[in-house]
């Protein structure tokens, strides 16, 4: 088991876990590095004792798979026992949740609207985590968001889908600032709104528009008011 290094530990070196790592050090544990299984909460929580707060980046993101198990498992059902552990051990838990969740809610929807989840596995069961965090968790900071690689890295890119998405490395600084600042609650985290299009210019001048969506369950409004955030950040 490593040293401790903070008194923060991130779960996952996906995207974003490996981003917030990189910016700020705090110590992490994974299925590659470490051989955890999040859906059995035996294989890691030796690992969470000495922390106070533990940031889940996990989850099964194959966003328009029909395997149900999969999400649910480490959608949800993760998310419960690591939801019921650390309030068993006094541990403030960091959640990570996906803008996905506001698909079909009304546009530019804020942290107290409802949340309508696109219709794919990933998104129902991002929206149970979601909930249970709400409904059970003594002590949270839920984090609704969407980050993408940079550089963009994919040929094409929406021109018909809009919202306030940005880099992992933009989202990844908002999420530090948010834990830095003690801050609890929900939060919409964000930029300024854009297209997918928009955002993958900035760093592939190649990429081509794309204006057909790559499943019918794929959202095109994703516009979240993000002004609770905002707030938090400039007191």
């Amino acid at each position: 088991m490593n040293i401790k290094m903070s008194s923060r530990l991130i779960l996952g070196d996906g995207l974003l876990g490996s981003e917030l790592h990189k910016q700020t050090g705090w110590d992490y544990v994974s299925r590659k590095k470490d051989g955890i299984d999040f859906v059995e909460i035996d294989s890691y929580k030796d690992y969470l004792f000495e922390y106070d707060e533990i940031i889940n980046c996990i989850a099964h993101t194959d966003t328009y798979s029909d395997e149900r198990d999969e999400h649910w498992d480490v959608n949800y059902k993760g998310v419960v026992d690591l939801v019921d552990w650390c309030n068993m051990a006094d541990k403030k838990l960091v959640q990570i949740i996906t803008d996905y969740i506001y698909a079909n809610s009304e546009v530019g929807v804020d942290e107290d609207g409802v949340p309508v989840h696109c219709g794919n596995w990933y998104g129902y069961t991002k929206l149970l985590g979601d909930a249970y965090v709400q409904l059970k968790s003594d002590n949270h900071l839920l984090i609704r968001s969407t980050h993408k690689p940079k550089p963009f890295k994919y040929e094409k890119a929406w021109v018909n889908q809009i919202g306030n998405f940005d880099y992992v490395t933009e989202i990844s600084k908002l999420i530090v600032k948010l834990v830095n600042g003690n801050s609890y609650g929900i939060f919409n985290v964000g930029t300024e709104v854009k297209t997918m299009y928009d955002l993958a210019k900035r760093t592939n001048y190649d990429v081509v528009p794309e204006y057909k969506l790559s499943d019918k369950t794929t959202p095109t409004n994703l516009i979240m008011d993000i002004s609770k955030m905002e707030r938090e950040l400039n007191e």
